[in-house]
C-alpha cells in the first residue's frame, strides 16, 4: 500500500504485486475537512487508514518522504499526517519505508524531475488503467506502491522489522 500524506488529503493506493506485473487494488483520498480542529483531522486519517489497512492486510506500507521546501508549517502538517498513518501501521505490525519524491518519480517516470501529470499517465499505463487517475494525491499514491512493488525482495526483506505476514487473496 503507497500514502501520499497530506493534512487535508492523504492519497492512497492499492497494488497487487505478481512476477513482473503490478496492478491496481484500490486507490483513493481520505479527505479532512479544512474547518474541523486538527486533531479531529489526524483522528479522521488515523481511522480511516487503519480501516484500509485491516481492509486489504497489505506486507507493507509504503509513504512519500516529506519534502521541506520554503513553507515550513506546510511540511509540519504533513509531517503530522505523516505520524498518524505511521501509528495506524505499526500498530498492526506492517512495516513502513520510505521513498523520497524524486525516487518515487525515478521508478515509474525514468526521471526524479518528472511533471505530475506525467506521473499520472505513467501510472495508469504501468497498472493497465482505462484512464488517469482523477485524484492527483491518490495517483502519488500509487507512484509510491509501484515504487515499493519494483524494489528487490531481497532488499525489502532486509530492512522488515516485522515477521512476514500472510499474503491472502486481496478482497
Amino acid at each position: 500500500m503507497g500514502i501520499d500524506p497530506g493534512l487535508a488529503n492523504t492519497g492512497f493506493g492499492v497494488v497487487q504485486a505478481a512476477g513482473s506485473k503490478t496492478s491496481a487494488v484500490d486507490g483513493g483520498v481520505i479527505e479532512a475537512p479544512t474547518g474541523q480542529a486538527l486533531e479531529r483531522r489526524l483522528e479522521l486519517i488515523h481511522a480511516s487508514v487503519g480501516e484500509l489497512l485491516d481492509w486489504h492486510e497489505p506486507e507493507a506500507l509504503a509513504l512519500e518522504d516529506l519534502y521541506f521546501g520554503k513553507n515550513v508549517r506546510s511540511a509540519m502538517a504533513v509531517g503530522q499526517a505523516r505520524g498518524v498513518v505511521m501509528l495506524a501501521a505499526a500498530q498492526r505490525g506492517i512495516p513502513c519505508f520510505d521513498y523520497t519524491p524524486q525516487a518515487v518519480k525515478m521508478s515509474v517516470c525514468g526521471s526524479g524531475a518528472a511533471a505530475k501529470e506525467q506521473v499520472k499517465e505513467m501510472v495508469a499505463a504501468l497498472l493497465g488503467l482505462p484512464t488517469v487517475p482523477p485524484s492527483e494525491h491518490a495517483a502519488d499514491a500509487l507512484a509510491v506502491a509501484i515504487c515499493h512493488a519494483s524494489q528487490s525482495p531481497e532488499m525489502i526483506r532486509i530492512s522488515r522489522s516485522s515477521p512476514k505476514r500472510s499474503s491472502e487473496a486481496v478482497r
